[in-house]
């Protein structure tokens, strides 16, 4: 057995050994993972430091995933949008083909809690279909493989999935969502990596929450990645009591630039069933991008999007009061210190920014020979 299958293996499956290793009561845990399987890898067990903390809260499961039973179990409407099974066509584009039902761990907010957890890959027959769908959709250039976790395919399998879409001339990119490189390390190997090589362009979007889940062992993973010539991004979804915090967010996007994974979304929660008590406030996502906004690298800003309820697709968010008025003469702008700027339109009279508001920022006094002025920046 490979060494990833081994410590996968020995992940906490049952309410008895979850009381074992973090005291909770078996009996709470039961009807719960009835209806939501749980899954907590060695490396995830092993960075949870106190009940309740953030990564507790994310795989160890909660009476209040019960509560809210008149909530959707899809409420993305991905059924509705699957001509071929397991084949999502939402976006022009794109499309998303989930691949398996498996993952390394089982995230209690998880969108599709309605899937997840259960036996099976994609069945040879399945691909077949799916392969065919795309071959007649040439406007289709670029697939997502998800699930579940599609790099918890045994690599033989990965590989003939990859191998028949690179058969399709139209085909442009192959992505992967995967939170096994921060869950299940152990699974980034040589031997995977040499794989994916065969078929770029290849991207890969990996789920990360909280600054803690970057260990030095998840961090050499994504660099064995990145190695592999994979550029990486990162999804993170907005969670209560797990990183609803900008300085908690701050350190993440820090973290995550240090391991070459480039932050790219910020999701406001779905509307999933068994999932209400994790979601925040939509101004408090709003309010995380504009601390992050001017105040660390652009790098490390993602995109804040909501995942629209009804098979809307994703709509990015900012923070309304950066654009103060657009009309055809001008836009006049508001920057990250609360500074004024005026932007002519095209044919319009010559202009500059306009005369700042608010404080001087703290390097205009320190004598460094700028006045301040937005001409300076």
């Amino acid at each position: 057995m490979e060494d990833w299958r081994r410590i996968l293996a020995q992940s906490v499956v049952k309410p008895k050994d979850l009381a074992d290793r973090l005291g909770v009561d078996p009996k709470e845990i039961e009807d719960i993972v009835g209806d939501y399987p749980m899954r907590i890898t060695p490396t995830v067990l092993a960075t949870i430091k106190e009940k309740g903390d953030a990564i507790w809260k994310q795989v160890v499961p909660d009476r209040a995933e019960m509560a809210d039973a008149d909530a959707e179990d899809d409420p993305l409407e991905e059924d509705l949008m699957s001509p071929v099974p397991h084949l999502v066509h939402r976006y022009p584009d794109r499309v998303l083909l989930m691949v398996t039902n498996q993952c390394p761990i089982y995230c209690r907010f998880c969108t599709r809690k309605r899937l997840v957890g259960k036996p099976g890959f994609l069945k040879k027959g399945e691909l077949d279909r799916a392969i065919a769908y795309l071959r007649e959709h040439q406007e289709v250039r670029d697939v997502i493989l998800s699930g579940g976790d599609p790099l918890l395919l045994p690599d033989h399998l990965l590989e003939r999935i990859l191998k028949s879409l690179r058969t399709i001339p139209h085909l442009e990119l192959i992505r992967i969502g995967t939170r096994v490189p921060g869950s299940l390390p152990e699974r980034i190997t040589p031997k995977l990596c040499d794989i994916i090589k065969k078929y770029h362009p290849f991207y890969m979007n990996l789920h990360f929450n909280h600054p803690d889940e970057l260990t030095p062992e998840v961090k050499r993973a994504c660099g064995m990645l990145a190695d592999a010539g994979v550029p990486l991004g990162a999804q993170t979804v907005l969670l209560k009591g797990v990183n609803d915090d900008p300085e908690i967010m701050k350190r993440l996007m820090h973290q995550l630039l240090l391991a070459r994974v480039k932050p790219y979304y910020l999701y406001q929660a779905d509307l999933t069933k068994g999932t209400n008590h994790f979601r925040t406030s939509v101004e408090t996502g709003l309010k995380i991008i504009k601390s992050l906004q001017g105040h660390t690298s652009g790098m490390g800003v993602p995109h804040f999007v909501i995942d629209a309820p009804g098979g809307g697709g994703k709509i990015p968010l900012l923070p309304a009061d950066y654009l103060v008025n657009l009309d055809e003469d001008s836009a006049v702008l508001r920057n990250y210190e609360n500074r004024t700027f005026h932007y002519p339109q095209p044919g319009s009279a010559p202009g500059r920014e306009l005369p700042m508001v608010g404080a001087h920022p703290s390097w205009a006094a320190t004598g460094n020979g700028c006045d301040g002025g937005g001409e300076h920046l």
